[in-house]
């Protein structure tokens, strides 16, 4: 995680950060959010009690002092003047605010239940602010191959290579980087998922020959990252950054740009390609997802509903009305 943010906490929300690293397995990603989300929330503490000059700009605000008393007499009531302040006067959305709430949630159930410092949790009734539920973008099959089609350029294999991948296995952006060479076998491939869980995809042979022909030109000579499967032009494990660079520059290429699409759109077109054409059940769905639960992966049903409504209204019967004159002749 970020040492910054570390140094930056009480020892209290420190403590927090390092068992939701190490012992919960939580990714370095999601230990920042934790820590972004309780420096905003005992700023705001801070700042309402009166525990800092007004003047202090609430960016500014330290939050290492913030000692177990004050972190123990957080109230109910306190969390929804924060919830208020977050909507209002930071124009945090529904989603935003939720994860938040569930950084609340989590670390008051670490402070009273693992560690005991207090005695009452007072997000125990909190309730998540609702999401908005959107169906999610995704590319259409013929907007698939036009992507893989227009793969070209000196690193054609690696680019072909990390888009089939994609589109075949609904990677997330860091299992793919995090690929190495052990982890590629026969006919599968072990990627490592949220909270560290490892979990193997099978490959079809569109994958095989992609993965085939990249090794044959993949760089073995002065690369800094043996292990790494996917290199970069450096010789370094291609970074996540690069490789949206990459998707962004080939949806570009196929006239796909400025539509919504990105990385985390092509794993929800193959989850969905998979769910609609290929006919996959939603629990063996969830697991190629590695979603923990299957609501999250439920998401995928409500696309095909969509579609089945669409197919209706395609009737070539639909826009018929009833022949009101012709009913008066007879």
């Amino acid at each position: 995680m970020d040492i910054r943010l570390y140094n930056a906490s009480c020892k209290t929300v420190k403590d927090f950060l390092v068992y939701m690293e190490t012992i919960r397995g939580k990714s370095p990603r999601t230990v920042n959010e934790y820590a972004l989300d309780l420096r905003t929330f005992f700023r705001f503490i801070k700042r309402k009690r009166g525990l800092v000059d007004s003047k202090v700009d609430f960016e500014d605000i330290t939050v290492d002092d913030v000692d177990v008393e004050t972190i123990a007499s957080v109230t109910l009531g306190d969390i929804y003047e924060y919830l208020i302040y977050i909507q209002n006067e930071r124009h945090n959305n529904a989603s935003t605010r939720a994860r938040k709430v569930s950084s609340l949630k989590t670390f008051y159930k670490y402070a009273c239940d693992k560690v005991g410092i207090v005695k009452e949790n007072p997000t125990i009734n909190l309730e998540t602010p609702k999401k908005k539920k959107s169906l999610p973008k995704y590319l259409s099959l013929e907007e698939s191959l036009k992507v893989l089609e227009g793969i070209d350029g000196e690193y054609k294999e690696r680019n072909y290579c990390i888009i089939t991948l994609f589109l075949n296995c609904a990677l997330r952006l860091s299992e793919l980087v995090g690929i190495n060479f052990g982890d590629i076998h026969k006919d599968y491939i072990k990627v490592t998922g949220k909270g560290n869980k490892e979990r193997n995809i099978y490959l079809n042979k569109a994958c095989i020959d992609a993965i085939n022909r990249y090794k044959k030109v993949r760089p073995y000579n002065n690369v800094k990252d043996k292990d790494a499967f996917f290199i970069s032009r450096l010789g370094k494990r291609i970074s996540p950054k690069t490789v949206q660079w990459i998707v962004y520059r080939f949806l570009d290429q196929a006239g796909l740009s400025g539509k919504g699409y990105s990385v985390h759109k092509l794993r929800h077109t193959a989850a969905t390609l998979m769910y609609q054409q290929g006919g996959v059940d939603i629990r063996v769905l969830k697991e190629i997802l590695g979603h923990e639960s299957l609501s999250t992966t439920e998401i995928y049903t409500h696309l095909s509903s969509t579609q089945a409504k669409h197919a209706v209204e395609s009737s070539p019967l639909a826009n018929v009305k009833f022949n009101k004159e012709k009913d008066k002749t007879e």
